[in-house]
């Protein structure tokens, strides 16, 4: 076992020799180890039980690096696992790249890595592989991840954007916009005082009970950038149907939205990290939001609108005064580096 390392991060520590090999063993082997992990070759060598293949991969470069309820570690999970989750996968495997910027302290480096363990034991995954690079000061903004993931799928699962139909319900699993009003705070950019936490969370659990409970489950979406606007603009794009929602049954928080009018920013437009848009057969809207609402952080689930023939491809918000307006798809960035 190599001794603890200390300090901070320098160029050697991304060169392949010595400092590569002890970086990895004392911090990276020490805290990710599993069998195929701890094998240390060019690739792991993953056991498959079965169905479909899922793979996936995100990149992720959020500022502050540590922010209420999560840091860019617990995110470069939790993001993988929930994009292979809301595709009826069981997330299975993750790999762990890292660019790392020179003078990055080696404290601090462990804390997202411990951050990144807790958060795979949560998910139920392995972090099995992965590499790491060190740049020059200033060019990588302290430090980028990126994963990939893997998982599998039933083969008789079968979510498509061609099973929705007429009349579906639309839902969501519990309150919008929680991750970016976070972040937006804790950039300390602007005065306010609102207590709010990032929703973070790996959802794989419930999306596999929702997989295995509800027959007429159409389409799973995790609303990250963009928020719940874009990802139902993503649903209708070039379809022959559109989506009505209520923008009364839209679950945010006082706080979030306390947040929101004064900067100009719609609730309806902000990040998420821990939270489910399903498409359903009306009948089973019920059971699903009852589902839902066992999950933890999900007791806010709501039924926010349904499928309808026109206008097609739009999706149309009813307002809080009874007005109705077409919800149109983000077109400019409201914060950069959110996830």
């Amino acid at each position: 076992m190599m001794n603890q390392i200390t300090g901070k991060i320098v160029r050697a520590h991304g060169s392949g020799g010595k400092l590569t090999h002890e970086l990895i063993q004392s911090l990276f082997v020490k805290h990710f180890s599993n069998r195929s992990l701890d094998e240390l070759l060019d690739s792991a060598i993953l056991k498959n039980p079965g169905g479909k293949i899922v793979f996936t991969t995100d990149s992720h470069v959020v500022k502050p690096l540590f922010f209420p309820g999560g840091d860019i570690g617990k995110l470069s999970v939790t993001g993988t696992v929930n994009d292979l989750a809301v595709c009826g996968a069981t997330p299975l495997y993750l790999s762990c790249g890292m660019i790392i910027e020179e003078g990055f302290e080696i404290d601090r480096l462990e804390k997202i890595v411990i951050s990144m363990k807790n958060a795979a034991e949560s998910a139920g995954v392995q972090i099995v592989t992965g590499d790491t690079k060190v740049v020059e000061h200033g060019a990588a903004d302290g430090i980028f991840i990126n994963t990939s993931g893997i998982g599998v799928r039933n083969s008789k699962v079968q979510l498509s954007l061609k099973s929705i139909r007429i009349g579906d319900a639309v839902l969501v699993s519990g309150w919008m916009g929680d991750h970016e009003a976070a972040i937006i705070k804790a950039r300390e950019e602007f005065n306010i005082s609102a207590d709010i936490v990032s929703d973070c969370a790996p959802i794989s659990r419930l999306t596999q009970k929702l997989v295995n409970e509800i027959p007429d489950l159409r389409i799973m979406r995790d609303p990250t950038r963009g928020g719940l606007a874009t990802t139902l603009n993503e649903f209708v794009w070039r379809q022959k149907f559109g989506i009505r929602i209520d923008e009364k049954s839209v679950p945010v928080r006082e706080s979030v939205r306390g947040l929101c009018e004064p900067l100009g920013f719609d609730p309806l437009y902000l990040a998420n990290e821990g939270k489910i848009v399903a498409i359903v057969g009306k009948e089973s809207a019920g059971k699903t939001l009852s589902i839902m609402r066992l999950s933890p952080e999900c007791d806010s689930a709501a039924i926010i609108g349904e499928v309808i023939d026109e206008p097609k491809g739009k999706v149309l918000l009813r307002t809080g005064i009874g007005s109705n307006r077409i919800l149109d798809m983000l077109t400019t960035e409201q914060l950069p580096r959110i996830c």
